[in-house]
């Protein structure tokens, strides 16, 4: 499952760059699928959207940081633990219980995220 941050975050931004796929941003930041990626071209979210991988997308909370996720991968891959989890001084990277996604599915994105 991909990592949320809920509505405790106090915007101290810890777990922006701990984050291997460049996934975290600021509340109010827009994002794209190339931040922190080797993709190219275009990419097809996870609802069946295709994007071209250097377009800006609506951020997904203007108040606090966000975890996109079509690029959140737990950190599987790359770390024992989600990094973003590890370092919040409020613990509000919590799973996303709307998001079961087994490591396979973690992995596979990893692959595709950084070709």
């Amino acid at each position: 499952m991909a990592i949320i941050i809920t509505d405790e975050c106090i915007n101290c931004g810890a777990c922006e760059p701990e984050c291997p796929n460049n996934a975290i941003y600021e509340g109010g930041i827009e994002w794209s699928m190339l931040d922190g990626t080797t993709l190219e071209g275009d990419y097809v979210l996870e609802g069946g959207r295709s994007v071209k991988v250097d377009a800006k997308q609506s951020p997904v909370s203007d108040d606090f940081y966000y975890i996109v996720p079509d690029k959140c991968t737990e950190c599987v891959g790359f770390h024992e633990e989600p990094q973003c989890a590890a370092v919040c001084p409020v613990d509000c990277c919590v799973p996303d219980p709307d998001r079961t996604e087994s490591e396979e599915v973690l992995l596979g994105r990893k692959e595709r995220l950084h070709l």
